[in-house]
């Protein structure tokens, strides 16, 4: 007997990611965009502490962890779907929205789990791909011209946009939400990476939620806490889109460890993110500066915390940068998953000073040799 899939998953590839240098002894993992100062220090007691109610089922209905996303953005419970983590945002929203035959837009380089979750559902993608001589930001124009001429079911926008770190302003992705509503476009805007960015607070469109109907933001607190072992997302939307959401998500997605977790860090401590993004950015600064003089790749300065850089006028591939990388210790993303036009292209982070020093070190070591041969 042949077990045949569903036309949707037939030839559907895995979706690639970074963060996996914890499989290599002795690596730092420049690959992965988290806050490089980890947790809140008194947060391993907090999880201690709900250790002991792990003995049954946590709240299915995430009641606790979602009051306190809703009262941190102002808005109703009524707003707040809670995840594991963004992905299962991600994945939820063309599960309960989409249908085979519907039309999506996304830009291209972007997250890669936009398009395999949308595929699973069936749909059907457009790309508008982000061009180095507009600096890989949206050509508002452009993306405007493509959505009065195709009726799509949805919009994606990344915002910082991964992996090339450019951040958007609020006006432009507003005018761009606005639009979609006009001509029933709904917007999936991902905010994931946006909490360790200085601009959060004048960039996020948290505030405008309840202001539009087609609306929904993604957001999780595995970047800017550096919790991804722990999977804590949440999407904020209309009631309308949230109640939707939830009729698919998975039973108990949060667990009791995690549930914990969101709501004391949503209650108490949302104001670390805004210290280390201030961190981040003085050394991005300084790692840029010193980066350039030694002619490794950097392009302009980063708006985020994360560098998208091509290294082919080093006559090199990605695969091949990673590799002399690695000689270093040090793990970076080769971006050909992106698509072919990034083989190219890495993708590293910034963090603290010394690992920093670390990364310019095993770049320093690297130009050395491409000088040398």
């Amino acid at each position: 007997m042949r077990i045949v899939p569903r036309n949707e998953l037939r030839d559907l590839p895995k979706t690639v990611h970074g963060g996996q240098g914890w499989r290599l002894t002795g690596v730092e993992d420049f690959s992965q965009n988290l806050n490089p100062l980890g947790p809140p220090p008194e947060l391993k007691d907090e999880i201690l502490n709900a250790v002991s109610e792990i003995g049954h089922y946590p709240d299915a209905s995430n009641e606790v962890p979602k009051k306190a996303v809703a009262d941190y953005f102002g808005l109703d419970i009524d707003n707040v779907a809670m995840g594991a983590g963004s992905s299962e945002i991600i994945r939820n929203f063309p599960a309960a929205f989409m249908v085979p035959g519907d039309r999506v837009l996304m830009m291209r380089p972007s997250f890669a789990e936009y398009a395999q979750q949308c595929r699973i559902a069936g749909a059907s993608i457009d790309f508008m791909d982000l061009m180095p001589e507009d600096d890989f930001r949206i050509d508002s124009e452009r993306l405007s011209q493509m959505v009065r001429d195709n009726h799509y079911k949805a919009v994606y926008i990344c915002n910082p946009n991964n992996p090339t770190g450019r951040i958007e302003k609020r006006e432009k992705v507003l005018d761009i939400v606005k639009e979609c509503e006009d001509l029933g476009t709904m917007v999936f805007l991902d905010e994931t990476l946006l909490g360790l960015s200085p601009e959060a607070a004048s960039t996020s469109l948290t505030k405008y939620v309840g202001k539009f109907s087609n609306l929904l933001i993604a957001d999780s607190l595995t970047k800017s806490f550096a919790i991804p072992g722990m999977r804590i997302g949440f999407g904020l939307s209309s009631p309308e889109i949230i109640s939707e959401l939830e009729k698919v998500q998975l039973p108990w997605n949060l667990g009791t460890l995690e549930q914990a977790v969101a709501a004391y860090l949503m209650e108490y401590r949302m104001d670390y993110p805004d210290v280390v993004a201030r961190e981040l950015r003085a050394e991005s600064a300084y790692m840029h500066s010193r980066l350039d003089d030694i002619g490794f790749p950097v392009g302009p300065l980063s708006d985020s915390f994360f560098y998208f850089v091509s290294v082919e006028d080093l006559g090199l591939t990605g695969e091949e940068m990673k590799r002399l990388m690695l000689k270093g210790s040090v793990m970076i993303r080769d971006c050909a998953s992106f698509g072919d036009r990034f083989k190219g292209y890495i993708r590293y982070c910034v963090k603290d000073r010394s690992r920093n020093a670390r990364f310019m070190a095993a770049a320093e070591s690297v130009m050395d040799e491409l000088r040398g041969r």
